[in-house]
């Protein structure tokens, strides 16, 4: 996704198979499925990366923002 863009998750950490997957807790931060998530900002390095989602901006790392999976653009 760019900066501006907004999507709907349609998952999250269906393809985590890593030990340490942050799935739980991107959803204890309300990444669930069905809500819209906008991008903000990316670092120049591409991480991190500055979402808006349920009011909130939140910082990912980029292997945390790859156990979200997202459907179309809005």
């Amino acid at each position: 996704m760019n900066i501006g863009e907004t999507a709907v998750i349609s998952s999250v950490g269906d393809d985590c198979i890593d030990i340490h997957c942050h799935c739980l807790r991107l959803m204890e931060l309300g990444f669930t499925p069905g809500q819209k998530v906008k991008v903000i900002a990316k670092s120049p390095f591409r991480d991190p990366l500055a979402v808006s989602i349920r009011g909130t901006i939140i910082a990912l790392r980029r292997n945390e923002a790859e156990c979200i999976k997202i459907s179309e653009n809005k």
